[in-house]
C-alpha cells in the first residue's frame, strides 16, 4: 500500500465553460499616456470644480451596482466608473471563470500563460461592464502565514514583477483598467489598519517597490494605496511614497485610489498624492466623505489648490481614455449586492482550458518514491474532508470565509464564486475509471476509520488543508493571517495515522 498526502489549495482545479458574450473578444488599441492626456485635458478643462471633485469621489458603499462607483458628470459627459474585485475573477457575479489564484499562476512560471490569463480576465471584466479591475495583487509572501499571500505571486520580487506586468498588459489589452495593489508594505493582515511597516531605502526599492515599478512600465492605469502606515505615515497620505517615489521616480501617470476606507484625511490625502477615495465614505459604510464637499471646501479655503484637483481628475480621465473606454464600452452588467438581479451575461467562453492548464502547472510535487504516475491499481482510499466539496455547496460561505471541504482559493474580497468545482475524489475517479474499488473516510477526527479505509488499499490519498485570507473573518481562530503552519482539521495526525499503520 502507498500513501500520498496532498494539500488541495494547490491542487484542486476549477473549471468553467459556456458561450462567450458577443463583443467581449475585441482587443483595443491602447493609447500612449501622451495621447490619453491630450484627450483628458480637453474634457477636464470643460469641468467645473464640483465636477472634477465628483469623479474623484465614490458614491458610497452599497449605493451602486459595483463594489466601488464614482459620480458621473454631464456637460461634459463622463460616466460613473464601476470598480470591482478581484485578482482572480469578477466577484459578486454569475457566469464567470473563478481562478486561477495568483500564487498558482506564479508557480506555473509561464510568462505566456500569465499574459493570456490577464487577457481572459480583461475579457470577462469588460463583458460585465466593469471599468476598473481591482487587481492584480502584488504583495509578498513575506511570511508564509500571511493572510493574502495566496492572491499574489510569492516571495520573489523578480517573479512578482514579471507576473504583474504580464497580467496588466493582458487585462488592459481588453479595454479594462488594471489596478496594482496594495501600495505599499501591506504584507500582513494583523493590525493592518494601525500598524506601521518600517523599512530602509534599499529594501524599499529593491524588494517591495519592484513589482509596482514593473507595473508602471506596463502602463497600469490605477494603483491602490493600502491601509497601513509606512515609516509612520498612512500609505494613502504618504507624500514620499505617492509623490516622490511613485509619481516622481517611477513616473506613474495613472490615478491612485484608496483601499476601501483607507483614506484618512482631506487635505493631506489630496496634497500628498491620493487621486480617488473609495468607496466614498469616511468609513466603508458611512455617508460622509473626506472628498466630495469637504474637498471642494478645502479648495475654497486655499488648503488644496484647484490645479491639484484638476490633476486628480485628469489622471482618472486619462486612464479611461488610455484603454479606449470612450468607445462602445458595455453597460454595467453586475450587481455586487444582489447577484440574482443582474442581467444574464455569460463571459466564460473556453477560459476553463487555461485555468486547467495553469492549475496543473502550478502543482508542486515535493517527493515521489515511484508512486506517481499511478498506472494500475485495484483499490484506492480517499482520506480526509478535503477530498470532497463542501457538503453545504461550493459557494455556501460568503467571501469563501469557511474551511469545509476542498479549497481552491482563500477568503476575503479577492475571491470569486465558483461556477463549479471538481473535487479530488471526482478528479481521481475520472482518471482511474470504474474498475477500481474505492473507499473513503472523510471524518478528519475519526482516526480509526481512516486507518481502516486505508489498510487494504493499494494507494491511500490523504487530503488535508489549511487556509488564510483577509482579516474580515476569523476561520478556526485564524484572523486572516495563519496562526502557524500546521495543517487544520487534525491534518497532521491524519497523515501520521495512515502512514504508521504499516
Amino acid at each position: 500500500m502507498h500513501i500520498l498526502s496532498l494539500s488541495s489549495i494547490a491542487v484542486t482545479v476549477l473549471l468553467a465553460a459556456n458561450a462567450v458574450l458577443p463583443g467581449a473578444e475585441a482587443k483595443v488599441n491602447v493609447l500612449s499616456w501622451d495621447d490619453a492626456y491630450a484627450k483628458a485635458k480637453v474634457l477636464v478643462d470643460q469641468m467645473s470644480l464640483e465636477q472634477k471633485v465628483n469623479i474623484t469621489t465614490g458614491i458610497g458603499y452599497g449605493k451602486g451596482l459595483c463594489a466601488g462607483n464614482t459620480y458621473a458628470t454631464t456637460k461634459p459627459d463622463f460616466p460613473s466608473l464601476c470598480l470591482q474585485d478581484g485578482p482572480l475573477g469578477v466577484r459578486g457575479a454569475n457566469n464567470i471563470t473563478s481562478g486561477v489564484a495568483g500564487i498558482n499562476a506564479a508557480a506555473s512560471f509561464d510568462r505566456k500563460a500569465i499574459y493570456e490569463r490577464g487577457v481572459y480576465l480583461g475579457k470577462e471584466f469588460r463583458g460585465k461592464g466593469v471599468h476598473v479591475m481591482l487587481g492584480p495583487g502584488m504583495n509578498y509572501m513575506r511570511a508564509p502565514e500571511g493572510g493574502r499571500g495566496w492572491e499574489s505571486e510569492g516571495e520573489d520580487p523578480y517573479l512578482s514583477g514579471v507576473m504583474s506586468a504580464e497580467t496588466i498588459l493582458g487585462v488592459q489589452s481588453q479595454g479594462v483598467i488594471a489596478t496594482a495593489k496594495h501600495y505599499l508594505l501591506n504584507e500582513q493582515e494583523l493590525n493592518r489598519h494601525t500598524s506601521s511597516s518600517d523599512v530602509d531605502e534599499r529594501t524599499l526599492h529593491e524588494i517591495y517597490l519592484w513589482p509596482f515599478a514593473r507595473s508602471v512600465e506596463a502602463g497600469v492605469g490605477s494603483i491602490m494605496c493600502s491601509y497601513n502606515k509606512a515609516n509612520g505615515t498612512y500609505a494613502c497620505e504618504n507624500d514620499y511614497l505617492l509623490n516622490t517615489v511613485l509619481k516622481g521616480e517611477l513616473g506613474f501617470k495613472g490615478f491612485v485610489q484608496s483601499d476601501w476606507g483607507a483614506t484618512m484625511s482631506t487635505v493631506s490625502s489630496a496634497n500628498n498624492g491620493l487621486d480617488m477615495t473609495m468607496p466614498g465614505g469616511v468609513t466603508v459604510t458611512s455617508t460622509d466623505s473626506y472628498f466630495g464637499k469637504n474637498l471642494t471646501d478645502a479648495v475654497s479655503n486655499k488648503k488644496v489648490s484647484e490645479s491639484r484637483v484638476t490633476d486628480m481628475a485628469t489622471r482618472i480621465v486619462a486612464a479611461w481614455y488610455k484603454v479606449r473606454q470612450d468607445q462602445d464600452f458595455p453597460e454595467v452588467g453586475i450587481d455586487n449586492f444582489d447577484q440574482n438581479s443582474a442581467p444574464y451575461i455569460n463571459v466564460q467562453a473556453d477560459h476553463y482550458k487555461l485555468v486547467r492548464e495553469m492549475g496543473a502547472a502550478s502543482t508542486v510535487l515535493l517527493k515521489n518514491d515511484g508512486i506517481l504516475p499511478v498506472k494500475s491499481v485495484k483499490s484506492v482510499a480517499f482520506i480526509g474532508s478535503d477530498a470532497a466539496n463542501d457538503p453545504n455547496g461550493i459557494n455556501a460561505c460568503y467571501l469563501n470565509a469557511c474551511s469545509n471541504g476542498t479549497l481552491a482559493q482563500g477568503w476575503g474580497s479577492g475571491v470569486a464564486d465558483f461556477p463549479y468545482l471538481i473535487d479530488p475524489i471526482t478528479g481521481i475517479k475520472n482518471a482511474l475509471g470504474k474498475k477500481v474499488n474505492y473507499k473513503q473516510s472523510l471524518d478528519d477526527w475519526d482516526l480509526d476509520a481512516a486507518a481502516k479505509a486505508a489498510k487494504d488499499a493499494d494507494i491511500a490519498f490523504v487530503f488535508s488543508n489549511s487556509d488564510s485570507g483577509e482579516e474580515i473573518a476569523s476561520i478556526n481562530g485564524n484572523l486572516g493571517d495563519r496562526n502557524n503552519l500546521s495543517l487544520w482539521h487534525n491534518g497532521d495526525n491524519l497523515v501520521c495515522v495512515v502512514f504508521f499503520i504499516y
